[in-house]
């Protein structure tokens, strides 16, 4: 368990994390975890490309593995890898949820009380923001939100993308400046033809809609749903200034795929653990060709 010095110190350390990117023009990955394995495979992507990160978990994880328990894990790995890694509670759906979490020592904050109440009126949205925000000041742990959830959902997608009715769901400069005058946010998660989940097709981003945001803003900006993007979206994205991306689908799809394949080939093994090395490597692929995108290589401090 961390004292409040060590979460502060944390934190601060998170904080000029991000303070780099910007600078540097890269982007923290935000990598979703459910289990153990995928945050060595994570570990080990990060250890081979001295490359800074975060973790992340969202309510249903947080429900199985324990808001603490992560937290525990994430710390031990850190250490015992020498890598640059944080914590995130990603999608957070109350106030209550994501105080816990900054007291558990949680470095980033996403607060988003529209994805678990879609009636969410603009006012409560920005209250529990403010609430949040104001909370966290006590260890300086960084908080994301957005006006409202949008499109998608973390898991593997048949149908089409609908453009026209995502672009219903996209931010605008005056929507997004707005909000964080409003709630003081460190970060805006902006939506701009990013989804969550992995689609059939690739996905579209906006990146003359992010130019026009980031005129309007300074505060840092990420892309949820990075998953099934092409590359180059990415780094122009980073070029016009996102500071963190998230990913999940891609990964989880991968993990399947490999357990898969090695459950078919040793349909007598039940321990696991003697031939799961290729679901660890699989998932670690994914990782470093994210790493390459958000241009992240070489970018942690240790």
């Amino acid at each position: 368990m961390m004292s409040l010095e060590e979460i502060k110190a944390s934190c601060a350390s998170a904080r000029q994390a991000v303070q780099r990117a910007k600078e540097q023009k890269f982007a923290l990955g935000a990598f979703n975890i459910d289990n153990q394995e995928t945050l060595i495979a994570i570990s080990r992507a990060l250890q081979k490309n001295n490359a800074p990160a975060l973790v992340e978990i969202s309510d249903g994880e947080v429900k199985a593995m324990g808001l603490a328990n992560v937290r525990d894990m994430v710390t031990n790995y850190r250490r015992e890898f020498g890598i640059e890694l944080y914590l995130n509670l990603d999608h957070s759906p109350t106030v209550e949820d994501a105080k816990a979490a900054i007291d558990a020592g949680y470095e980033f904050i996403h607060i988003d009380v529209s994805q678990h109440d879609h009636e969410a009126t603009d006012e409560q949205i920005v209250a529990a923001t403010r609430e949040v925000v104001e909370y966290a000041k006590r260890t300086g742990a960084i908080v994301e939100s957005e006006a409202h959830y949008f499109a998608g959902s973390s898991s593997l997608h048949t149908e089409a993308i609908d453009y026209e009715e995502v672009r219903k769901t996209f931010s605008t400069p005056e929507g997004v400046k707005a909000f964080v005058d409003a709630t003081g946010v460190d970060t805006y998660a902006v939506a701009i033809g990013n989804l969550h989940g992995k689609y059939p097709v690739p996905k579209v981003l906006d990146i003359e809609l992010l130019k026009r945001i980031r005129a309007v803003v300074d505060c840092n900006l990420s892309l949820h749903g990075g998953s099934g993007t092409p590359g180059h979206y990415f780094e122009e994205a980073i070029k016009v200034g996102v500071q963190k991306i998230n990913v999940n689908s891609d990964m989880r799809i991968a993990y399947r795929a490999a357990l898969e394949k090695i459950l078919r080939e040793h349909p007598d093994e039940v321990a696991l653990i003697k031939i799961n090395q290729e679901v660890y490597d699989a998932v670690q692929a994914v990782v470093e060709e994210k790493l390459t995108h958000y241009n992240s290589i070489g970018k942690a401090l240790i």
